[in-house]
């Protein structure tokens, strides 16, 4: 591997001790961009860049796109594609580099003129995945969502031939991460880290989104570490931890109640990487100056709290994890092939979904210790290894509810005492 790039950097930084932390920030001005990046590399803390792209790049609808920028309209992120590549390359002049990488983030099923706008502007770090950029994101065909990311890797992939390291985080670890067990999102998160894998990616990250009950969150983070060191035995990997990707809470304390579980849960882990919300998270797009309280506030956690690693390989999450990779796995050769035939099986499914390509035969509950729990596993291959609960079955007023569990639980409670996390009982 070589000693430079998105992932190098957060390796060196990890062995020396320090959490690297980031923020999720796009916006379509260049000149508040580069305020952005300028704003996150002078923060108290680890940082890396991040460039979220706006909602017409994402689905390809460059058309409209192209118009904002030409008639100055705001977006919600920053038109990579759209902007001409010298406007890029000013807003990047002085700030990228080997001591503060910058990745760009998307949600696309189809990224390829994502990758090449990047590419262009000499950076090489972006995130999403085949799975987890096609399902939750509309009804883009799961079919060429993988044919897509397919090309699109071996696209980024291209750059190792002029010494760079592309980097990869797939965002499976997140997908639809509300309500659904850790075992299926560490499982995705593994899966799509071999599609990277095998279509020419070598430094990789991989996602898991913070859920409902902490305990079950670091069995999770070690379940897939675990599974990282048996599948990707030749790969410069590391684990990046999102705080929780739901409803967050509404006031203040409750908010960095949350964020600092998230900080906690990733230097206990072992983990390298945090992408930190902010106070403004349930009301509007934050500032800067949020974002950067956001990740002052999480690496002031994160030192002072130790690395205390579990066995990965032992406990409940792991199991069906590894029994969903290695079904997978078993089905093609090919695995973006595999990954088709799962879905079409149900042997992969996601609870709640609506895209077309899921099956939909999976339920998910929140249980009365707080945890995230099977009600119904579908066609999954997990009979004899989940502990399912079919009577546990919710209405949608309850799924509603449930939803909202995190943010009741941090907003009026201490989420030290057991007995104040009440969740929603069907």
């Amino acid at each position: 591997m070589t000693g430079v790039g998105f992932g190098a950097f957060v390796r060196r930084a990890h062995d020396a001790g320090r959490l690297v932390v980031q923020p999720r920030m796009g916006m379509s001005g260049p000149d508040r961009m580069r305020a952005g990046l300028l704003a996150t590399r002078s923060a108290s803390a680890t940082t890396v860049g991040t460039i979220t792209l706006d909602s017409y790049t994402r689905v390809g609808d460059l058309e409209s796109a192209k118009l904002a920028v030409l008639e100055d309209v705001a977006l919600n992120g920053y038109p990579i594609v759209s902007h001409e590549k010298a406007t890029t390359l000013q807003v990047l002049d002085g700030i990228h580099g080997p001591g503060f990488p910058v990745q760009v983030r998307h949600g696309s099923a189809a990224p390829q003129d994502i990758f090449r706008a990047l590419m262009a502007v000499g950076l090489d770090a972006s995130e999403g995945g085949p799975v987890s950029y096609c399902l939750p994101y509309g009804r883009v065909p799961l079919r060429e969502s993988v044919t897509h990311w397919a090309a699109s890797c071996e696209l980024l992939a291209t750059l190792r031939a002029s010494g760079a390291e592309p980097h990869l985080e797939t965002f499976g670890g997140c997908v639809l991460g509300q309500l659904c067990p850790p075992s299926l999102l560490v499982a995705v998160s593994v899966l799509e880290a071999m599609f990277f894998h095998r279509h020419g990616i070598r430094s990789i990250s991989l996602s898991y989104a913070q859920q409902t009950d902490p305990r079950q969150d670091a069995e999770a983070v070690a379940a897939l570490r675990g599974l990282c060191a048996r599948f990707l035995p030749d790969t410069d990997w590391h684990v990046v931890v999102y705080a929780y990707m739901g409803l967050f809470p509404e006031t203040e304390e409750g908010v960095y109640r949350l964020l600092g579980k998230a900080a906690e849960l990733t230097v206990a882990s072992g983990s390298e990487r945090l992408i930190v919300k902010t106070v403004a998270e349930s009301r509007r797009i934050p500032t800067v100056a949020e974002n950067v309280a956001a990740l002052e506030y999480a690496a002031a956690t994160a030192a002072r709290t130790r690395r205390a690693p579990l066995d990965g390989t032992g406990t409940q999450t792991y199991a069906e994890a590894s029994a969903l990779v290695s079904t997978v796995l078993e089905l093609n050769d090919d695995l973006g092939a595999a990954l088709l035939e799962a879905f079409t099986r149900g042997l992969l499914d996601v609870p709640y979904c609506l895209h077309p390509d899921n099956a939909g035969f999976s339920r998910s509950y929140i249980d009365t210790d707080g945890r995230l729990c099977w009600s119904d596993i579908g066609k999954m291959p997990l009979n004899g290894i989940a502990d399912v609960h079919p009577a546990q079955r919710i209405t949608s007023a309850d799924l509603l509810d449930s939803l909202s569990f995190v943010r009741r639980s941090y907003d009026r409670h201490d989420p030290e005492d057991a007995t104040a996390l009440e969740p929603v009982r069907p």
